[in-house]
């Protein structure tokens, strides 16, 4: 699956089930920890493209969330089966930006997958997903995936060091057609995560190292919204 580009290997936002370009003034070079070399380039949005991600969740929240757990369950198996597809493809994005060896970005792919097919139901609501880049799809789906039985809507901001694996989940999602607005994805650092705790989210949720969710916590503290610490 190839990225679609707003300049040389751009990675864009993802909302309303397509690609979503957007010119920012800062961008971050995604580079492979291994060689060095800048493999991608994501937009650092701020809080206008929050903004737009999160009213793009709330206008799929209702249907979404009345469309059954039977149905929510077979669109989350369907993107599983395809992320078993190109599980390959996603192990080669991980080696790329994380420096990941081939074993552990295969079991990375492996427990995404398991993440999707499980069982347990979360909480619903519109939810800020923020993951950083120790564990960036497995992380992801295993927050991402109980929301989703529950009838949660989301937008996720990746990290800028990883966000290939995201981004690609998301291409995943509209070939097993799922309803626009369900996932979103918003590239960015602090000023993103900044513009979320300042839209109109019921909970971020932060999965990773504790550290760095400690100021993640302290922004949705001070915004007033509720936060949990996955690490």
């Amino acid at each position: 699956m190839n990225f679609v580009s707003e300049g040389p290997g751009a990675i864009p936002l993802w909302i309303n089930g397509h690609a979503f370009l957007t010119v920012c003034e800062r961008y971050f070079d995604v580079t492979n920890p291994q060689s060095g070399e800048i493999v991608h380039r994501v937009p650092l949005a701020g809080a206008e493209e929050a903004l737009q991600a999160v009213a793009s969740a709330k206008s799929a929240e209702s249907a979404w969330a009345e469309s059954g757990l039977a149905a929510r369950r077979n669109f989350l198996h369907q993107l599983a089966a395809a992320l078993d597809q190109f599980a390959e493809h996603f192990a080669a994005l991980l080696m790329n930006e994380t420096g990941f060896d081939s074993a552990r970005a295969t079991a990375e792919v492996s427990a995404a997958i398991a993440a999707l097919r499980g069982t347990a139901v979360g909480e619903t609501g519109i939810v800020a997903l923020v993951i950083d880049s120790s564990r960036p799809l497995a992380g992801l789906a295993e927050a991402a995936a109980p929301a989703w039985m529950a009838g949660a809507v989301l937008v996720i901001k990746p990290s800028p060091r990883a966000p290939s694996a995201a981004y690609a989940l998301c291409e995943l999602s509209a070939h097993a057609d799922w309803p626009g607005g369900v996932l979103n994805l918003l590239q960015g650092d602090t000023e993103a995560i900044a513009g979320l705790c300042a839209a109109d989210i019921d909970r971020l949720v932060y999965v990773g190292e504790a550290s760095l969710g400690d100021q993640v916590g302290a922004l949705a503290r001070s915004s007033g919204k509720y936060f949990e610490l996955h690490s």
